[in-house]
């Protein structure tokens, strides 16, 4: 399956970005010519366009997918009622829906669980949801650090204020790891898979053994002692990750 997005600055001018309809139909066609092919699979908007009416975009969509150009739609990172009001918008008339959502979510950050996670089940929207392992701080020790750790500012802006709390978490999940004899990532993993409505975490494989703990995830079935273990640690975090 092939996915790209389109939201973020690609080019130079007021239309070089965002979800305008010249943007949308434009890029497109430069990621198409970018991929070598003729259509992609899904074709997520990355965030919300504060400077762009909802019924642009969402026809922008419709328009693209009617070309050949996509085949599904999706959204990424938004506030649960933004979402609501674009599948609204389509709805309304009769333009394509999104199909998914990918958002933040992770056992440090569950804040999607309050609104959207709900919402996608209700609207039978698949989440993909990105950073579910946290940006590897669910795989290792706290204090042990990479090259990407080190000079990842987003990342370290995402869980500061948490800090101590998250720790909890990621100590139960070494805890368990280590009960199973498995490694950390695939407890992480396999939370996520068993949230409801997730289909498939996004994980960004360098090595091949990344790829090969996302697959054995799909074969742990946690259980309701070790969920609450894992849950019972995490303390509300501030709405982050796209505002």
């Amino acid at each position: 399956m092939i996915a790209t997005k389109v939201h973020g600055q690609m080019r130079k001018g007021p239309n070089g970005k965002g979800l305008s309809r010249k943007a949308i139909l434009s890029e497109i066609d430069h990621s198409l010519r970018r991929l070598g092919t003729d259509y992609v699979d899904l074709y997520q908007i990355h965030r919300w366009d504060y400077g762009t009416p909802i019924e642009e975009t969402m026809e922008a969509l419709h328009d693209v997918v009617k070309a050949g150009k996509a085949r599904y739609v999706g959204a990424s990172s938004m506030y649960a009622w933004q979402f609501q009001k674009a599948l609204f918008t389509a709805e309304r008339h009769g333009w394509t829906k999104f199909v998914s959502m990918q958002n933040y979510l992770n056992l440090l950050y569950r804040e999607e669980e309050r609104e959207m996670l709900p919402l996608c089940e209700e609207e039978n929207i698949g989440v993909i949801p990105w950073s579910p392992l946290a940006r590897g701080r669910l795989t290792r020790d706290w204090e042990e650090t990479s090259n990407r750790s080190e000079s990842d500012i987003f990342g370290k802006s995402l869980y500061a204020a948490t800090e101590d709390a998250d720790r909890k978490v990621a100590a139960v999940v070494k805890e368990i790891a280590e009960d199973r004899g498995v490694p950390r990532a695939q407890i992480a993993l396999a939370w996520v898979l068993q949230k409801k409505p997730v289909t498939s975490p996004i994980i960004g494989a360098t090595k091949p053994h990344h790829l090969e703990d996302a697959v054995a995830a799909l074969d742990i079935q946690l259980t309701a002692d070790e969920l609450r273990r894992l849950e019972e640690p995490y303390v509300p975090h501030p709405v982050t990750g796209f505002v």
